[in-house]
């Protein structure tokens, strides 16, 4: 697994020419004297950007927007010319490409000619998928893309654990799908897509958390990662809030009810360094603004970087480093803790 985790990163540094090493540079010094100043100066173009397939999902996972239906916007799925359009926008700094917000992106039929858009400017790309949608026909379409790393949420190592987090979900399927991937990447004889088991760790599954790195190990997939789970209703605790903390993004009080493990301070390197679009081109300020409340523009009718310097996207990093927990959006988000999310 080691070994897989070094030649991925290797692989994210390689895309790193000189025109994407200076805009980080740019970005980074700018996030610093925001910080000091507590007042906004952004120069630079992100040099990562989230991109929503879709916002359908098979699942009903009880934490999630997308799997409960209770989305204000509406479903959709992305166009290929609308991602074709972002990316020409956005510019060619950019250098990852997560393709991912909410939703299963598989339900996109051209969800694979995306990524292989993404590949054409030599940019990283990822995805996350819950993995029911792989057969061994899709596995090989998944290879031969060009997809560089692949995100397989597995949140229990038995289907009882399993369905608990992922409801309707199947975890024979996901581990055959998982199977399928490892032997299409040996058939072609390729490194990619890398394959992470993502584990959200919850209160029904935090026993199971040993278990999964031996299930990656005897299928052959290349890292395990553990992630924290996000409640919405966690002041006065929540069924799936992990009894050990290292595993939470929450720590009881002395009085018995709960807060943010995160201090959060206010500052947020991704408003500087990223964005969110969603299947229909809006920009949204990060993958916390799940409902897109937040929207700073659409490239389908302005020029991106217009919308990225525009007077409007100036006044929320501003109101970062004033007041980020008067931020709906930002209250119950762990940017900045040790917590990886």
């Amino acid at each position: 697994m080691k070994g897989s985790v070094l030649y991925d990163n290797l692989r994210i540094l390689r895309l790193l020419n000189p025109r994407r090493c200076w805009n980080l540079l740019v970005l980074g010094s700018s996030f610093i004297l925001s910080r000091l100043f507590k007042k906004n100066f952004h120069r630079g173009l992100p040099f990562t950007l989230s991109i929503e397939p879709t916002t359908a999902c098979n699942l009903g996972c009880p934490e999630c927007p997308s799997g409960l239906k209770q989305f204000t916007r509406p479903t959709g799925k992305i166009d290929l010319a609308s991602n074709k359009r972002i990316i020409e926008q956005v510019g060619k700094q950019l250098f990852y490409i997560n393709y991912y917000f909410q939703g299963e992106p598989f339900l996109n039929p051209d969800f694979l000619e995306l990524v292989k858009e993404a590949k054409k400017h030599r940019i990283y790309t990822a995805t996350s998928t819950n993995a029911h949608f792989i057969n061994r026909d899709k596995a090989r379409e998944i290879v031969n893309s060009g997809l560089d790393r692949l995100i397989i949420s597995i949140d229990g190592t038995t289907q009882e654990t399993y369905e608990n987090y992922r409801v309707h979900g199947k975890l024979e399927k996901v581990l055959e799908a998982s199977r399928l991937l490892v032997e299409a990447k040996k058939e072609l004889n390729s490194p990619t897509p890398h394959l992470i088991f993502q584990f959200l760790v919850v209160k029904p599954n935090e026993h199971q958390v040993e278990d999964v790195f031996k299930l990656a190990d005897a299928t052959g997939i290349d890292e395990v990662r553990l992630k924290s789970a996000q409640v919405y209703d966690y002041e006065h605790g929540n069924p799936l809030i992990p009894e050990n903390e290292k595993y939470a993004r929450y720590v009881r009080k002395k009085d018995g009810t709960f807060r943010l493990k995160a201090e959060t301070g206010n500052h947020c390197w991704r408003m500087w360094s990223s964005c969110v679009l969603t299947w229909d081109a809006q920009v949204v300020p990060c993958c916390f603004d799940k409902d897109a409340t937040i929207r700073l523009g659409s490239v389908l009718k302005e020029d991106f970087k217009n919308i990225w310097n525009s007077k409007k996207y100036a006044n929320f990093r501003q109101q970062i480093l004033g007041g980020r927990n008067e931020i709906e959006i930002c209250r119950n988000c762990s940017e900045g803790s040790k917590v990886w999310v």
